[in-house]
């Protein structure tokens, strides 16, 4: 809204100036050719998609740490930066979370169908980053992936390079001790030892490497697939059937992501 109202004075002010002693015909044609494009713009609805509202995350413009070291499911070294050119989905997660975390895999999931079907699967790059590095190895997010449908960008890294990193894009991170009783490693078969409390929500990055919208939100589903569900624990699955307020819906999200891409983005999945 600031830029288009920056715009509207910036053509105020070469139409008051254009004239002398008054308002002339050229200046008349000026007026009447910017009415007439704005009144077909609002008939042919070509509009962008609107901005998230700001009550519901921050919308920003602010460029990400593009060059912090980070590990794929292969072992392979990576960045922000090697998806320049995509719009990035991205959220802080951990493949041991019992709570908000399934939930926003299955919300991926879902909106990774709606950004297919609206033809731009190559332009959108879904991820989820660990905050738990000490647990979270290639092998352990290539098996999670497997299991529970998680078919993105998955990374790991080293503990200070994760630490810098969510640092810059303002994800608390904190180990706090396993509620008792310990739920069982869903990967090693073992009992949990320890839990790590994170900023929830996910992250809206642009094309040219900028960071657009954050909503730290916990997500609201109407349904999560037995996998997942079965990942959480009382209180993941209260927040499944009773989501705190306030959150984001699938419907939300997808306004968002189509307001960062320009196109609305229509949903298809049922989730």
């Amino acid at each position: 809204m600031t830029r288009v109202r920056a715009r509207a004075r910036a053509r105020a002010g070469v139409r008051a100036g254009s004239g002398v002693g008054g308002v002339g015909v050229g200046a008349v044609a000026i007026v009447l050719t910017a009415c007439a494009t704005v009144l077909a713009g609002c008939a042919g609805g070509s509009s962008s998609p609107a901005a998230p509202s700001a009550s519901q995350g921050i919308v920003q413009d602010r460029p990400i740490p593009s060059n912090i070291p980070l590990i794929t499911t292969t072992g392979a070294t990576t960045t922000l930066g090697a998806f320049g050119g995509k719009y990035i989905v991205m959220a802080p997660f951990l493949t041991l979370c019992q709570d908000e975390c399934p939930l926003v895999t299955g919300a991926f999931i879902a909106l990774q169908r709606d950004v297919a079907a609206a033809g731009l699967a190559k332009k959108v790059v879904f991820m989820e980053i660990t905050v738990d590095p000490g647990r979270d190895t290639p092998a352990r997010l290539a098996a999670y992936s497997r299991e529970f449908g998680a078919d993105w960008t998955l990374l790991t890294g080293t503990p200070a390079n994760l630490g810098a990193l969510w640092k810059r894009f303002g994800i608390s991170v904190q180990i706090v001790p396993e509620a008792q009783p310990a739920k069982i490693d869903w990967f090693t078969g073992k009992p949990l030892t320890y839990d790590v409390d994170h900023t929830d929500g996910y992250i809206l990055i642009d094309r040219s490497g900028h960071e657009r919208f954050s909503d730290s939100n916990p997500p609201d589903l109407t349904h999560l697939d037995k996998a997942l569900t079965g990942l959480l624990n009382a209180g993941g699955l209260q927040n499944l059937s009773h989501p705190a307020r306030p959150n984001w819906t699938l419907s939300v999200a997808l306004a968002s992501l189509s307001w960062l891409v320009g196109k609305t983005i229509s949903p298809v999945s049922s989730t």
